[in-house]
């Protein structure tokens, strides 16, 4: 799941952070391109529309970036607070991950912890290793140039530092061909969230946050906006239209927050399937208990409007990816969710077969990796291509020979967290915020 709130002020052309360039160097592109090497994997990547605008802003160069103007400007004429700036911002990365990897990007951290001064070439370097860090080790290591760049490590020129800054623009302009060239190969699909990633269940009525949980305290003006949940979804769907040439099969709610409520529209759009979390499931089910009989196996959505598709991610093989492999050797950790994956298996009768989701957020957990996640991505990819009884597929693939056995006649409201919306409403801050947002609208 690649996704990146809108940041850009659309008064001042101006990112506000810079991370939809910076995860741009560093996840977007080697998330894909590195399935080439594996023609057996299939995989699905769900690119919210307004994170695709924003790359395609960075490709076009029509955004501008703080942290992109002063990393062009000559370290010889930054200002003290240009230079406050660096020392507060361009250390923004995993320390022990990333920082600690380059001796001379590590002394500087030091030198900023300590509070020393720093020279014009300290500076210099600052600007180079920040945005040098941040690519992906693929491509660090595939461009010459940068390699050169890490083997020198210090002393850094100012057409040295062009060179990394330029990098950025070329990986950023690949970003989207590529991802259609897999997608018309048939190697991946390509789904989509609603087009500014807005809790759709709570657009429709901030209400909807009483359904998932009773106990909710609603903000004291009701925002009640069915019709923004239509357009967030068709604006999301013409985006899609006019990057890849076809409609899209599949949906990513933003969150994974779903309702009743929602359901409509989507059908409406043409979306054939969605995900969400299995605690949705259990709670649509009526059940207490996990129960993974249950989990793996799409599901119907009848209605009036038509027919939809839904299937329910593993919530605990997402999270060891998420949150628990990175701190395990790799050979371990992909030994392990082999084994998982082994175990489900082989609690199937003969011929029977299953689908195993496994969604998570396709940004954040590799920083937190050795290599960016290289290392345990390629082991990973090895070890599913060479399994004789795990077979790698898309959604819609899967549909298409394994449609659905069994409905749901009404879906809990709720989200990937604890099945309800306390993330964004239910406290004091955030119902002032929806109170705000809601006189905003009436405008």
């Amino acid at each position: 799941h690649m996704h990146q709130p809108y940041y850009k002020n659309l008064l001042t052309q101006e990112a506000a952070v810079p991370w939809v360039r910076l995860h741009g160097v560093k996840d977007y592109l080697d998330m894909v391109g590195i399935l080439e090497n594996y023609p057996l994997i299939r995989q699905v990547f769900n690119l919210v529309p307004c994170l695709i605008e924003q790359i395609e802003d960075y490709a076009n160069n029509t955004v501008k970036d703080k942290f992109l103007e002063l990393s062009y400007k000559p370290a010889s004429e930054l200002t003290s607070q240009d230079k406050q700036f660096l020392l507060q911002n361009f250390f923004s990365i995993n320390k022990e991950k990333v920082i600690s990897l380059s001796a001379r990007y590590y002394e500087l951290y030091l030198k900023k912890e300590r509070k020393s001064e720093f020279s014009p070439q300290d500076y210099l370097d600052l600007q180079a290793w920040f945005n040098l860090a941040w690519i992906d080790p693929i491509f660090r290591q595939a461009s010459a140039g940068l390699r050169d760049l890490i083997g020198k490590g210090r002393f850094f020129t100012e057409q040295e530092k062009q060179l990394v800054l330029e990098s950025h623009k070329k990986i950023l302009q690949e970003i989207i061909p590529t991802y259609k060239k897999f997608k018309e190969s048939s190697q991946i699909e390509i789904t989509i969230s609603p087009y500014y990633h807005p809790i759709l269940p709570l657009l429709y009525s901030t209400n909807t946050a009483k359904e998932a949980n009773p106990k909710t305290i609603l903000p004291k003006v009701k925002f009640n906006y069915p019709q923004d949940c239509k357009a967030q979804i068709n604006e999301a769907v013409n985006c899609y239209r006019a990057r890849f040439s076809t409609h899209p099969a599949g949906m990513w709610p933003s969150e994974e927050s779903v309702s009743e409520h929602i359901l409509p529209f989507i059908i409406n759009a043409g979306i054939n399937w969605i995900v969400a979390d299995e605690a949705i499931l259990f709670k649509s089910l009526k059940l207490k208990k996990r129960d993974t009989k249950l989990l793996y196996q799409p599901r119907l959505l009848k209605r009036k409007d038509g027919e939809l598709n839904i299937i329910f991610r593993d919530r605990n093989l997402s999270d060891l990816i998420s949150f628990v492999y990175h701190g395990w050797k790799t050979e371990n950790a992909v030994v392990d969710l082999m084994q998982h994956l082994e175990n489900i298996a082989g609690g199937l009768k003969q011929g029977e077969d299953i689908l195993v989701t496994i969604a998570m957020d396709g940004e954040n957990a590799w920083e937190f990796y050795p290599n960016d996640g290289a290392d345990f991505l390629n082991l990973l990819y090895q070890k599913l291509s060479d399994s004789e009884i795990i077979r790698t597929t898309t959604i819609s693939e899967y549909l298409k020979t394994h449609p659905p056995k069994s409905e749901i006649k009404r879906l809990s409201a709720g989200s990937w967290i604890f099945a309800e919306f306390s993330k964004w409403i239910n406290n004091p801050y955030k119902n002032k915020a929806w109170e705000y947002l809601a006189e905003a609208r009436k405008l």
